[in-house]
C-alpha cells in the first residue's frame, strides 16, 4: 500500500472510530429518553386515574357521611321522644312502695 492510501485509510478509521465514540452513546441516550417518555406518560395517566377515583370516593363517603348524620340526627329525636314520655309516665304513676317502677 502507499502512502496516500495508508492515509485514506486513516481518516476512515479515525472518522469510524468518531462514530463509535460519539454516535454509539448519542443513540444510546435517545433510547434511553424514549423509553422515560414513555414511562413518564403511563405515570401521568395513572395519576390522572388515581385523581379521579379519589374525587369519586371523596364524593361517596361525603354521601356516606350525611347519610349517617341524618339517621344520628334521627335517633337523637326518637331519644328526646322517649325521654319525654317517660317523664310523663314516672309523673303521672305514683312510685311504689319497694322502690321499683
Amino acid at each position: 500500500m502507499t502512502a496516500v492510501e495508508w492515509t485514506v485509510f486513516e481518516v476512515l478509521a479515525a472518522i469510524a472510530a468518531l462514530f463509535f465514540s460519539i454516535g454509539v452513546p448519542v443513540m444510546r441516550l435517545n433510547a434511553s429518553i424514549t423509553k422515560l417518555t414513555v414511562m413518564l406518560e403511563r405515570v401521568e395517566r395513572d395519576v390522572a386515574a388515581n385523581r379521579e377515583q379519589l374525587a369519586a370516593q371523596r364524593a361517596a363517603a361525603r354521601a356516606s357521611h350525611e347519610k349517617l348524620w341524618r339517621h344520628n340526627d334521627e335517633q337523637d329525636e326518637r331519644l328526646g321522644d322517649h325521654e319525654t314520655r317517660l317523664r310523663f309516665l314516672e309523673k303521672a304513676r305514683p312510685p311504689r312502695e319497694d322502690g321499683c317502677f
